[in-house]
């Protein structure tokens, strides 16, 4: 029965897609549309999913080249059930009538019903809903994605394909919803996450501490890339997309965007260079891998505050998580947790620096929409103390929650493969495939 699942599955979202075709046009609505903003965030999507091929191209050259099919393909798949899943129901999940301020019910765009016509997000007013959705759903792809660094070189495909549908719809989902909606608990609360430093980063770092520690060590931890130019090419695409990731938060062609992509580069920028200087103040070689590393940590701790800070606090925020993810990386090393790709350091902890400082470095004068107040720099506390809580809120939520979803993730398929497929390699025992 296991086997003709997928095909049921498939006759099953067929026969949807005849039930509900998505055909509602409100012409009384009147449009706020501005073409230029649509151009901007048409453009900003595309940039958006770039990531996820360049993340492929990013983790797959780092690990063993029996795994680089696997690993890359491990984010690839994201884009086409992740796309599917949202389609359906995962953008009612994260944007639909708030439930309790928590999830959005699944009934509200169902098969994006009534996005037609000149309907638009309340925060996004001057592009079409639809636009919006299909921006949003790139995020949705790119952060599963993130989290197959931690179990690469160890895990089943299919299994996986369970849980990150899974992790989709009980951890990205409820707190996309709790962040971004104007009716969530984190909103409300005040938190400020520009582009996602809880939603896509600690997220996916905190389940992929979560995944390191249930899959357990590899049997061959041995680390040896592949292709360290698929590193460099990866962080790359990775940097350029995520123009698209801040400035495209700005939901439009305006100031913010310029203030997110400025302080998206120099963030980035000063967090590699950071990364080098720090190892070579170790004793170090000043290296590839670490040089993209930083970069990259860069970017993700820049991501909450992007669009909240200045350009000189956004080179201090770099300098900072570059340190810090460097010295937990140290300490990773040294204990039993074989987080492969060291995703937790990078991700999950470069996100929680972002969101820390930016409840220190977050200004007014760079974006009047937060009402929250300025950061703890400028003399204020009360944002620094709700960055802090929802800190301590999703890394809980995320941690615990991905636990459980391994579980029963387990109790469905089992995640390991056996020893023999995972030292022959999971690019023949997984998809009978080879560089």
């Amino acid at each position: 029965m296991k086997r003709y699942f997928p095909f049921f599955l498939i006759l099953v979202i067929l026969a949807l897609t005849f039930v509900f075709p998505s055909i509602e046009y409100d012409k009384t609505v009147k449009s706020n549309f501005n073409t230029g903003d649509i151009a901007w965030m048409l453009m900003s999507t595309a940039l958006v999913l770039i990531m996820t091929p360049g993340l492929a191209f990013f983790y797959g050259g780092m690990v063993n080249k029996k795994n680089v099919i696997s690993t890359m393909l491990q984010s690839i798949v994201c884009m086409v059930i992740i796309t599917v899943l949202w389609g359906i129901f995962g953008f009612s999940l994260a944007f639909g009538d708030s439930l309790g301020g928590i999830i959005g019910n699944p009934s509200t765009y169902f098969m994006m019903k009534g996005m037609l016509g000149n309907t638009s997000w309340k925060l996004a007013p001057t592009i079409p809903l639809l636009l919006f959705a299909m921006y949003q759903l790139k995020f949705a792809i790119i952060t599963p994605a993130l989290i197959t660094g931690a179990f690469a070189e160890r895990i089943r495909f299919n299994s996986y394909i369970i849980f990150l549908v899974l992790f989709s719809i009980f951890i990205f989902s409820p707190l996309a919803h709790a962040t971004w909606h104007p009716d969530g608990v984190l909103f409300k609360l005040g938190v400020l996450d520009f582009a996602g430093g809880t939603v896509v980063h600690m997220s996916a770092g905190w389940a992929a501490l979560a995944s390191a520690l249930y899959l357990k060590r590899r049997n061959e931890a041995n680390h040896s890339p592949a292709r360290i130019t698929y590193v460099m090419i990866g962080t790359g695409l990775l940097w350029f997309g995520w123009f698209g990731f801040n400035a495209g938060s700005a939901f439009g062609a305006n100031h913010l965007a310029v203030t997110a992509l400025a302080t998206s580069t120099t963030a980035s920028a000063a967090a590699g260079v950071t990364w080098i200087f720090f190892d070579m103040l170790r004793g170090r070689k000043p290296s590839a891998m670490g040089t993209c590393i930083g970069a990259v940590v860069g970017l993700v701790a820049i991501t909450p505050a992007a669009g909240f800070v200045s350009v000189p606090h956004s080179l201090a925020i770099g300098i900072i998580s570059a340190v810090v993810s460097n010295l937990v990386v140290e300490w990773r090393t040294r204990t039993t947790i074989d987080d492969t790709l060291d995703v937790f350091p990078c991700h999950g902890v470069g996100g929680m620096v972002g969101m820390l400082l930016t409840g220190v470095f977050a200004n007014q004068n760079v974006n009047p929409g937060n009402t929250t107040g300025d950061g703890l720099f400028f003399g204020h506390t009360h944002l620094f103390l709700i960055q802090l809580l929802a800190l301590v809120a999703t890394s809980i939520f995320s941690f615990f929650g991905s636990m459980l979803l391994l579980k029963i993730t387990d109790m469905i398929s089992p995640l390991r493969v056996s020893k023999e497929d995972e030292v022959l390699g999971l690019d023949i025992s997984q998809h009978g495939e080879k560089l």
